[in-house]
């Protein structure tokens, strides 16, 4: 159906929550085809993006897989592509208040001198704004937790310029729908949009979606005789001078928006325990207590949150993962049940027994003795960052790149300097220094 309808390739409608899974898109990667393609709806993207975020696959192993078959430089755009991801990890590691910043207006300025508004129109929620190119978008969003890099560009454009929507309130609305939502990378790329982190806002029109849109569905998303059927200068004098530009006559039928969710969706928690055998005892305290009682005296317990979920590797004798949500984190940012549920599965996966609660009371709440040491990759996520290292000991996250001492705003001065630190990219990937 979304194939036929809306162009959307197979591979970027449902996302398995495995390693294995992510390793076998990283074997797929044409790194040609990808810089000729990857600007297309139905180009050759990697897909990749939902397994980076929740950590079953770094940038830097991504890369040395692709590299053992095609060997790439720093001018690769597969490689320049994964450093835009990281060059927003480093804005995030390097912005300030404990990496809240990046939550607000980080430089440059709003087209716009009057009010932004603080909710997404239903209109555009319903996926019925009458423009076929945002109308598709959402749609594709609600029914695959995933957009192409272009179309989120584009719902971005048109909420926050068009139709003088606050970039903060779409980037909280489009992270809660998406299974990769990352805070630096979705968050600051709207803000590149608005202009807040760019030197210009991001204009598109409907030229610009033909030119992308998918070939056997042009139709979807062409939006002739709508209010982004306009020269790039009447719509940024649409952007810097005028109102909400409000939806189209003849809007399309109404979309039903997924619901969120500040915890785990009631049913999903048995579901996950059923489907996997393996894993002995999930979702209370008295099943990961039943863990707990199981380690020795000074044994280990690694914490695995939903940032950190790679396969277990080669761990030390004795040592067991317990994989944690921490709820109170959730009420601020919820997510959908599609997202629950691949992390949760992902999580299941590699993992002896899942706990939910506040980290800040594991402890008490599971009635560990002080002699088990716990330890975690560390995460800037709110709630999850504070709770983690006052917990547990912490190590940093796997790189492709350096992450530079110094803050930098320009992606063109983060990468020139993570080239200087890195020396040759075959040099980078044979070291762990990063």
């Amino acid at each position: 159906m979304l194939t036929q309808t809306y162009g959307v390739p197979s591979a970027l409608q449902r996302f398995d929550p495995t390693h294995a899974a992510a390793v076998a898109r990283v074997k797929a990667i044409n790194p040609g085809n990808y810089a000729r393609t990857r600007n297309a709806l139905d180009g050759a993207v990697t897909g990749l993006s939902p397994y980076f975020t929740h950590g079953l696959l770094s940038t830097r192993a991504a890369a040395q897989e692709v590299n053992a078959k095609y060997p790439l430089s720093f001018d690769d755009k597969l490689v320049f592509e994964l450093g835009w991801r990281e060059f927003f990890q480093h804005v995030w590691s390097r912005a300030g208040l404990g990496g809240d910043a990046i939550l607000a207006n980080m430089h440059g300025t709003l087209p716009w001198a009057g009010a932004y508004a603080k909710d997404v129109p239903a209109d555009v929620r319903e996926g019925r704004t009458g423009v076929p190119a945002i109308d598709a978008a959402v749609r594709v969003l609600y029914a695959t937790g995933y957009l192409h890099n272009h179309a989120r560009m584009w719902l971005a454009s048109y909420l926050v310029h068009v139709r003088k929507v606050s970039w903060r309130a779409g980037a909280d609305w489009l992270y809660t729908h998406l299974i990769d939502g990352d805070l630096p990378s979705n968050h600051l790329s709207w803000q590149w949009v608005a202009g807040t982190f760019s030197s210009k806002p991001y204009i598109f029109n409907a030229e610009n979606v033909l030119r992308f849109a998918p070939t056997r569905a042009r139709a979807a998303w062409a939006s002739p005789n709508t209010v982004i059927d306009q020269s790039y200068e009447a719509l940024d004098t649409l952007a810097s001078a005028k109102r909400d530009a409000g939806a189209e006559r003849g809007m399309h039928e109404a979309v039903a928006e997924p619901a969120s969710y500040i915890d785990v969706p009631a049913g999903l928690a048995a579901s996950i325990s059923e489907s996997n055998k393996a894993l002995a005892h999930a979702f209370t305290d008295n099943s990961a207590s039943h863990l707990i009682a199981s380690l020795r005296p000074q044994e280990t317990l690694e914490l695995v949150h939903p940032w950190a979920l790679s396969a277990r590797g080669s761990a030390p004798a004795g040592q067991r993962r317990l994989g944690v949500i921490h709820q109170p984190a959730h009420a601020q940012w919820p997510w959908s049940a599609a997202r629950w549920e691949f992390v949760l599965q992902a999580m299941a996966g590699v993992v002896d027994a899942i706990w939910v609660g506040d980290l800040r009371q594991i402890r008490t709440s599971l009635a560990m003795g002080a002699g088990i040491r716990l330890t975690a990759q560390a995460c800037l996520f709110p709630g999850y960052r504070e709770a983690l290292t006052r917990v547990a000991t912490t190590s940093p996250a796997l790189r492709l790149l350096p992450n530079p001492a110094k803050p930098f705003r320009s992606f063109t001065s983060f990468y020139q300097q993570a080239q200087r630190e890195a020396g040759t990219l075959a040099e980078l990937l044979v070291t762990d220094k990063f």
